[in-house]
C-alpha cells in the first residue's frame, strides 16, 4: 500500500467504515435505528422480544407457525448443564458478576461438542442455544455470588420475564415484564458498536461462537459501553433528593466530569430507544411511589441539554427501571449482555458465512533507525 492510499487515522475509528452488515442500521441524522429493515418504533410498540430475535437471526418476521416452533426451541435450550452452575460456584462471591458472565459462557462452550463447528445451520442451532440461556445465566450466576441456589426457567414464561423470575424466585409483576421485554427488544442490536466489533474480529479469525461472545462481554463490560448504565444510576443515587440534582450536576460539569447516560456518537438529535423508553418511566415511578427518582431525572435531562446540548442515551432511562423493579445495580450490564446476545450471535453468523480475517493497519510514530547496543555497553 502506497502513502497515497492510506486512509487518514481516525481516533476511535469514528466515522470509519468497518464492514457490510444486513442485520441493522443506525441513521443518526434521522434519529433512527432499524432492525432488518422495521423500524424500531414499530418493533417496540408490537413485538415481544423473542419475535425480534427470531428477526434478527433469520431476517424476516415470523409468522405465527414459525415463532411458536421458536418458542419451542428456545423453551428447550434455557435451563443450563449443572456442570456450568458446578463451575460458577468455584467463583469468589466478590467476583464481578460480567467476569461471571464470561466463566459461563466458556464453559457452556466446553460442554458443547458442536463448538469448532461454523458451519452456518450449527451456528444457528448455537444461536438459539445462547439467546435461550443467557436471561438464565445472567439471573442464577448472580444468585450463585450471592450465596442462593440457582432457580429452573419457567415453562410459561417468555425470555424477559423468566430473567426476573429466576432473579427473585417468584414470578414478575406483569409491568415488570412487560418493561423488561421493551429492554429487552431495545437493547437487542445496534449495529457496529465495540462488543460487537469484538465479536466480529473473534469470528474473523474463525474463532467460534462462544470465544467472540465471551470477547463481547469483556467490552461490553467498560463504562464507556455496557456499563454506563449502572454508573448512571449511582450518580442519581447520589444526588438523592430532585431539589439538588441542577447544583449537584452543574457542580460536576464545572468540575469537567463525564456524565454517563448522555450523549451518543450515533445520534445527534437523541437516541430514539431513550425516547421509546421514557414513556414507560413515569408509570412505573407511579407504581412504585418513587416520583422521586422520576423527578431528578426529569432534571437532569433538562439541565444537560441546556448546559451541554446532549440528551440521554437508552442507558440512562433503563437504569431507573431497572432499580424501580428492584434489580441490583451490578446486574444492568449483564441484563445489557443477556438482551445484546441476539445482535452478538447474528453478527456471528453473518462474518462466519462471507468471513475474512479483521486485519486493520495502524501508523506507527515511534523511534526510528536506533542503533543497537549489546546489554553490557547500555548505562
Amino acid at each position: 500500500m502506497s502513502d497515497k492510499e492510506i486512509i487518514p487515522y481516525r481516533p476511535g475509528l469514528e466515522g470509519v467504515t468497518a464492514g457490510i452488515t444486513a442485520i441493522s442500521d443506525v441513521i443518526g441524522a434521522e434519529n433512527r435505528l432499524i432492525y432488518r429493515g422495521y423500524d424500531i418504533r414499530d418493533l417496540a410498540e408490537h413485538c415481544e422480544y423473542e419475535e425480534v430475535a427470531y428477526l434478527i437471526l433469520y431476517g424476516d418476521l415470523p409468522t405465527q407457525s414459525q415463532l411458536e416452533t421458536f418458542k419451542a426451541q428456545l423453551r428447550a435450550s434455557q435451563q443450563l448443564p449443572e456442570a456450568v452452575y458446578q463451575t460458577l460456584k468455584t467463583l469468589p462471591r466478590e467476583g464481578n458478576p460480567m467476569a461471571a458472565l464470561q466463566v459461563g459462557v466458556a464453559a457452556l462452550g466446553m460442554h458443547d461438542p458442536k463448538a469448532s463447528d461454523n458451519s452456518h445451520d450449527v451456528n444457528m442451532q448455537k444461536a438459539i442455544r445462547l439467546i435461550a440461556s443467557m436471561p438464565t445465566l445472567v439471573a442464577n450466576s448472580y444468585r450463585i455470588l450471592q450465596g442462593q441456589e440457582p432457580v429452573s426457567p419457567h415453562p410459561d414464561l417468555d425470555l424477559a420475564g423468566n430473567f426476573l423470575y429466576i432473579l427473585f424466585d417468584r414470578e414478575p409483576e406483569p409491568l415488570h415484564a412487560r418493561l423488561m421485554n421493551l429492554t429487552f427488544i431495545l437493547y437487542a442490536e445496534h449495529g457496529y458498536n465495540a462488543s460487537t466489533f469484538t465479536a466480529r474480529v473473534i469470528a474473523s479469525t474463525l474463532g467460534d461462537i462462544y470465544s467472540a461472545v465471551t470477547g463481547a462481554i469483556g467490552a461490553l463490560r467498560g463504562p464507556l459501553h455496557g456499563g454506563a448504565n449502572e454508573a448512571a444510576m449511582e450518580a442519581i443515587l447520589e444526588i438523592g433528593t430532585p431539589e439538588s440534582a441542577e447544583s449537584w450536576l452543574m457542580e460536576k460539569l464545572a468540575q469537567k466530569a463525564r456524565i454517563m447516560g448522555f450523549g451518543h456518537r450515533e445520534y445527534k438529535t437523541g437516541d430514539v430507544r431513550a425516547f421509546i423508553l421514557k414513556q414507560h418511566v413515569r408509570e412505573l415511578a407511579e407504581q412504585v411511589d418513587r416520583m422521586d427518582l422520576y423527578e431528578i431525572q426529569e432534571t437532569m435531562e433538562r439541565v444537560m441539554l441546556r448546559e451541554k446540548n446532549l440528551y440521554p442515551n437508552v442507558d440512562f432511562p433503563a437504569a431507573v427501571v431497572y432499580y424501580l423493579m428492584g434489580i441490583p445495580i451490578p446486574l444492568y450490564t449483564p441484563i445489557f449482555a443477556a438482551a445484546r446476545i441476539t445482535g452478538w450471535t447474528a453478527h456471528v453468523v453473518e462474518q462466519h458465512d462471507n468471513n475474512r480475517l479483521i486485519r486493520p493497519r495502524s501508523d506507527y510514530n515511534g523511534a526510528r533507525d536506533r542503533v543497537f547496543k549489546p546489554i553490557r555497553e547500555r548505562g
